[in-house]
């Protein structure tokens, strides 16, 4: 791999490597001191501190904090007890050649070099920066009322219009966007509140190249950045020692880090002076951004950059909850088709049929275009697909491709040339496989996405020029363009989630229909048992007596019994803690319900029983007769598991509401405090029940553990918020 270029030598062919953590400068609105440890001296210093500290850089050098007077050196002394990993903010007074100065600022350690202090001044020098400073109980107001509308939202798409507003009404940018990446990086702007002068930039693309890998890690680390001013001339660090080289100290987390050329063109040829960048974080993920930019010089008091994070932290929040119940919706859809299908093989004898009866049941959930079923050699179509012959060369392509649930593509033709024809209406493909032993799938399909996108303003303007660094919003628009031709939008994480959800349902379902089969055609007898016998599902059928006739490895993996250990039905019933209560249900479906489920316990000698969920089905002949009856076993352990997980959760967030009672903090306004507390909670509450509600899907304790961990950050934040918006 060639070798990164350093801060400000990169170009269009290698800005992915650019070392944009070592900048070795800041912007100037604020000073930068490194501080070394144990010692404590100032071993490196941004130009502009002396102008800003009142003293010169001789005597700025090699200092101690005491030596600045006021409150710094003790306030960083006390931050610096603490393992800061995030920066810890300071709000402190220096006393230097007779003059008091008040700052706020914030200090974080890099590992084996020392602490990093950056401070601005109170109040900001100079008129021609506006600084968004926002009175207590007004960021209060907002903050309250952000957390209601953010809270309420149903759905991502609603979450993000909400998101641009709250956070116009808190920074006033003239415009606000909300990013969200696909999962090969590229963006899309998927809400926007701006200046009625402003025209437009919903719904446009940009390549990920926009945004290099270096910057994309960052951003994840460090969560809000503001530019001040895109013509700001950087104020270079000053080193004590002169062997030592100012771009050698990592400034990841630092709020005051210069930022790249290739970056300020690219703002200053679309005429935006201020930004403000925070991340929204997933699953440890950039999921997206909210980017907002002004077209003049900006900036934020700390307190309001502190609310723009927490926001963000109940954003990703939100995001989490909305998608995961998206897997509880899919597993209610689920459970209907199941039915149909059932219903379609006894009275029609083929559930094929019945499951394109509703197209929209299989293609709005993935917002395809067009959708297949292959199966036994047929192929069933819906919506908008290729011809036949095509599709049977595309079965036979994803066939030998197939390795694990689900396969996707969003740009068939580029993988394999010779499916060309396919891209119109078949350029992205998702496949899950229905049988381990033949080529059954059921495949989704996308068109090759619209590239006939407007552009804000007149499309015929050229671009800025021929030149590569002149980078403009037009330029990364055509650059997608060119991207994505022959492609269709991709299939993103929770895109795959749901058709792995929806293909091992169909898989259980499948298993059902057999099972139907084998009860009413003897004669079917060897192909069903054999597809019985592959599937995942653990499976036992009994006669109409409750006598045993059938298992499949996966509930003799599960039980350690078979059909044959069994015996009759009291062998059965014993394999359970509880056996009568089996015995009882087993009675119930011969004489009373058609569908019984519950969850009981396998005996495991003295171990303690491993707890299943039961599903058992009443199965008649056509004369009415009871053939028998279809009992599936489900796992119940990670359930289990999601369930401590979502009770630890509960009990975190109630020791939470106990401890922030706020004693401390001033009289002004207890219970509008209180209040804020209290919503953070309610959201975090109402996210663990959505992402528990689809813990059929998969396990989710990991999510409600990250849920607790983005809670808990959120109060601090808001603690920090308070703290820096109080008078003194």
């Amino acid at each position: 791999m060639s070798e990164s270029p350093r801060f400000g030598q990169a170009d269009l062919s290698n800005c992915e490597r650019e070392l944009i953590h070592l900048t070795g400068s800041v912007q100037p609105h604020g000073l930068l001191l490194l501080v070394e440890e144990p010692g404590g001296a100032v071993m490196q210093a941004s130009a502009n501190a002396a102008t800003l500290l009142g003293l010169p850089v001789e005597r700025l050098l090699k200092s101690r904090l005491a030596h600045f007077g006021g409150t710094l050196a003790d306030q960083v002394r006390a931050a610096a007890e603490g393992e800061l990993y995030e920066p810890a903010p300071l709000r402190c007074l220096t006393r230097t050649e007779g003059a008091e100065r008040r700052w706020e600022g914030a200090v974080h350690r890099v590992a084996g070099t020392g602490l990093v202090i950056e401070l601005e001044p109170l109040p900001p020098p100079g008129h021609d920066i506006e600084t968004v400073d926002i009175e207590e109980s007004t960021l209060m107001a907002l903050v309250a009322q952000a957390l209601d509308r953010l809270g309420g939202a149903p759905s991502v798409g609603a979450l993000a219009d909400a998101a641009a507003t709250c956070f116009r009404d808190l920074t006033g940018y003239d415009r606000v966007m909300v990013y969200k990446f696909d999962a090969d990086g590229h963006g899309k702007i998927i809400a926007e509140a701006r200046h009625p002068r402003l025209d437009s930039l919903l719904g446009h693309h940009y390549p990920a190249t926009d945004i290099p890998q270096r910057a994309r890690e960052l951003y994840v680390r460090n969560r809000v950045r503001v530019l001040v001013d895109v013509h700001y001339q950087p104020s270079p660090l000053l080193c004590a020692d002169a062997a030592a080289s100012p771009t050698d100290l990592d400034l990841s987390m630092s709020y005051l880090r210069s930022m790249s050329p290739l970056h300020l063109q690219y703002l200053k040829n679309m005429g935006v002076t201020g930004t403000l960048v925070v991340s929204l974080v997933r699953e440890g993920r950039l999921w997206g951004l909210v980017a907002a930019h002004h077209y003049s010089p900006r900036n934020l008091r700390l307190a309001v950059r502190a609310t723009a994070d927490l926001l963000a932290e109940v954003i990703s929040t939100r995001i989490a909850a909305i998608e995961n119940y998206a897997h509880a919706q899919v597993a209610v859809m689920v459970r209907r088709l199941e039915q149909r299908l059932v219903d379609a093989t006894s009275n029609e004898g083929d559930w094929r049929l019945a499951l394109f009866r509703n197209p929209r049941t299989l293609l709005q959930p993935l917002e395809a275009t067009g959708a297949a079923l292959f199966s036994d050699g047929e192929i069933l179509p819906s919506g908008e697909v290729p011809s036949t012959p095509e599709l049977r060369e595309l079965l036979r392509w994803v066939d030998s491709q197939y390795t694990e649930a689900p396969f996707a593509c969003n740009a068939v033709a580029r993988a394999n040339p010779a499916l060309a024809s396919l891209s119109p209406l078949a350029s992205g493909v998702l496949a899950v496989r229905l049988s381990a032993s033949q080529p059954d799938y059921l495949m989704w399909f996308r068109k090759e996405q619209l590239l006939t996108v407007t552009w804000a303003g007149d499309p015929s303007k050229p671009m800025v020029n021929d030149n590569p660094l002149e980078l403009s919003p037009r330029r990364s628009f055509a650059a997608w363009s060119e991207i994505v031709r022959g492609t269709a939008l991709s299939w993103t994480t929770a895109e795959l989630a749901l058709g792995r959800a929806i293909g091992a349902a169909l898989v259980d379902i499948i298993l059902q229909v057999h099972a139907v089969r084998l009860l009413i055609a003897e004669h079917q007898l060897a192909s069903v048992r054999e597809k019985m016998q592959d599937s995942l599902e653990p499976v036992l059928l009994t006669d109409g007596q409750g006598r045993p006739l059938f298992t499949n490895a996966a509930f003799t993996a599960l039980s350690g019994a078979t059909a044959a250990s069994l015996g009759g039905a009291d062998g059965l019933a014993a394999l359970f803690t509880e056996p009568d209560a089996l015995s009882r249900a087993l009675l119930g479906l011969r004489h009373e319900s058609p569908t019984w489920r519950g969850e009981l316990a396998l005996a495991r000698g003295p171990a303690p029983g491993l707890p299943v969920a039961l599903r058992a089905e009443r199965v008649h002949g056509r004369d009415g007769t009871l053939l028998g009856v279809i009992l599936i076993f489900t796992d119940q352990r990670e359930v289990r598991r999601a369930a401590a997980a979502r009770q630890q959760l509960e009990r975190a967030l109630s020791l939470a509401a106990e401890g922030r009672r706020w004693s401390e903090a001033p009289a002004a306004a207890p219970h509008e405090i209180d209040a804020v507390i209290g919503a953070i909670l309610t959201n975090a509450s109402v996210a663990a029940m959505d992402i528990a509600d689809g813990a059929a899907s998969g396990p989710v304790a990991h999510l409600l553990q990250e849920l607790e961990a983005s809670t808990r950050r959120a109060t601090a934040l808001y603690g920090r918020i308070r703290e820096l918006s109080s008078r003194r």
